[in-house]
């Protein structure tokens, strides 16, 4: 798409849209009505043609325009974009034109006119932000301005920008510009280049093909407000807070109350590894713990009570649980609490505690005890990563396999016995680190491989945790679940020599056939599931 550009001073929005080229467009000429603008110089510096056509003392609104379209007919545009061009134009342009845009400083139809900002600031608003829409004629056939049109044409995209305390005109200037205006502009201008847009006048309406919404919109906003001031981020040099959604349904660590206010606050990485924590929990219906650090299960089980899901959990690697997070799924009892306080840990988050064991969880002061409440159906359908320069957004890993997702592709048939295990073991998987490997009995973790470049590497991990930390229970006759599939036979094999039974696992890998001899040979049962349970965050 060619584009016509017309300014009056700098043009930055014309500049930025120039350099970055939004669905492949490029301007084809820039006009300004003043021969000192600075946009002259940076277009010519860009290889962009210039015309000035200046309005004469006393020049008829109209005849002006007559003027610029001359100005223009020489050059091939498809799209008009204004920026800062101190000329409202009339149907004498417009009419001959292509669709013509403008960005004006405020959320329309908040704050129009020359002075959004100032009004802005008056009115006491906490948030402004830009327009960009489609001019329409607001000039009389006296060629008077009539004040109700301006900046009155049908919207084609908006971008809010926060106002802060202390804030005056060229500090909101200058952020709408930069954080506003220059994400809008270029947005805009890319869905007119992809042929996306309809505009209605008669309704005042733009719409935009694919904007509909849904779980991946076409467009992303986030508002947010700040809930805390952390001590710092991940390591002491960083600056850290934590912001708030307060439409969020599910139990959240964000918005859990921390019942000991007189312990320190939770930090950076407390919030992290409690989240994750707090999410492993909720995969199951039974009382269920959880042992997180560093984001990875160093633990999890369920079983009859919390207090013996608890030291199922905790007895997969205790020397690994040390500072951890432990996150249940139940309300805390005092039998669970004093097993919880036996042994150094960060944070503790339940769906509530008895009087007896808050009492015994206090005793340990710093030992963060988080109350949310039990509302565990997924409704934070998404979830997002925060790159340089955009997101991440992906749909939340809400798979909950059942025996009859499974395909037994070895010449051994698992167990029912297995058939669980595999099943709470893949629960569980979802949310281990990749490369990551889960060893399990019954309902109970009994060694974990997180976070390696190898898979082969990840089992071996799992079976030294197996054997050097776990406590009271081995890997002999365990099952095994792989999040991705085994690209060769070793992983196999070395799963066999720690006395794995059952493997369940993705399967997918061109050498599945040989995986699954190497299954045989050892006598093991191994069941694909058709799909991965990667988590590389």
């Amino acid at each position: 798409m060619k584009l016509a550009g017309m300014a009056s001073n700098r043009g930055r929005n014309l500049l930025n849209i120039a350099d970055r080229a939004p669905g492949g467009a490029e301007f084809s000429v820039i006009l300004t009505n003043d021969a000192e603008a600075p946009v002259l110089e940076a277009a010519a510096e860009r290889g962009i043609a210039t015309e000035v056509v200046e309005r004469d003392d006393g020049e008829d609104r109209r005849d002006h325009e007559e003027r610029v379209l001359d100005a223009l007919s020489g050059y091939d545009f498809d799209l008009v974009t204004l920026d800062g061009y101190m000329r409202l134009l009339s149907d004498t342009f417009l009419a001959e034109a292509p669709t013509t845009l403008n960005v004006h400083p405020s959320l329309l139809p908040a704050f129009p006119g020359m002075d959004a900002w100032g009004d802005a600031l008056d009115y006491g608003a906490d948030v402004v932000g830009c327009t960009v829409h489609v001019v329409t004629d607001a000039i009389d056939d006296d060629g008077e301005i009539v004040e109700e049109a301006v900046d009155g044409g049908p919207v084609v995209t908006q971008e809010p920008i926060p106002v802060y305390e202390g804030d005056d005109e060229d500090d909101l200037k200058e952020r709408v510009l930069y954080e506003g205006e220059f994400k809008a502009y270029p947005r805009a201008v890319k869905y007119f280049a992809e042929d996306r847009v309809s505009v209605d006048f008669d309704a005042n309406r733009v719409s935009v093909e694919g904007d509909t919404g849904g779980d991946l919109p076409a467009r992303l906003f986030s508002s947010e407000d700040r809930a805390a001031d952390l001590r710092y981020g991940e390591n002491p040099h960083q600056d850290a807070a934590v912001y708030a959604d307060a439409t969020v349904d599910e139990a959240s660590v964000v918005h859990a109350d921390q019942l000991n206010e007189g312990a320190k606050a939770l930090s950076y990485n407390n919030y992290n590894d409690a989240d994750g924590a707090l999410n492993l929990i909720k995969e199951f219906d039974e009382p269920a713990a959880a042992v997180i650090k560093h984001t990875n299960p160093a633990g999890c089980a369920t079983a009859d009570t919390l207090a013996d899901a608890y030291a199922d959990a905790l007895a997969t690697d205790p020397k690994s649980a040390f500072g951890g997070i432990v996150a249940l799924n139940r309300e805390c009892d005092e039998a669970t609490a004093a097993q919880i306080i036996d042994s150094f840990k960060e944070v503790v988050v339940a769906p509530g505690y008895t009087d007896a064991a808050l009492e015994t969880l206090f005793e340990k002061d710093n030992l963060r005890v988080l109350d949310v409440h039990d509302q565990y159906d997924v409704t934070e359908t998404v979830t997002e990563k925060k790159l340089a320069g955009g997101r991440l957004v992906q749909e939340r890993d809400t798979q909950a396999l059942t025996a009859d997702d499974l395909d037994v592709v070895t010449e051994r048939e698992p167990t029912d016995e297995q058939v669980e295990a595999m099943l709470f073991a893949w629960q569980t998987i979802k949310h281990v680190k990749s490369n990551a490997i889960v060893f399990a009995k019954g309902t109970e973790t009994v060694g974990v491989g997180a976070g390696q470049v190898s898979r082969v590497d990840a089992v071996e991990i799992a079976d030294m945790k197996a054997e050097k930390d776990a406590e009271g229970k081995d890997a002999d006759g365990a099952v095994m679940a792989s999040d991705a599939f085994f690209p060769f036979p070793d992983g196999i094999e070395k799963a066999a020599e720690a006395g794995i039974e059952a493997v369940i696992q993705p399967g997918g890998s061109k050498n599945d056939d040989i995986v699954t001899e190497a299954a045989d040979e050892h006598d093991i049962a191994m069941v694909m599931t058709g799909q991965r349970a990667f988590r590389h965050d």
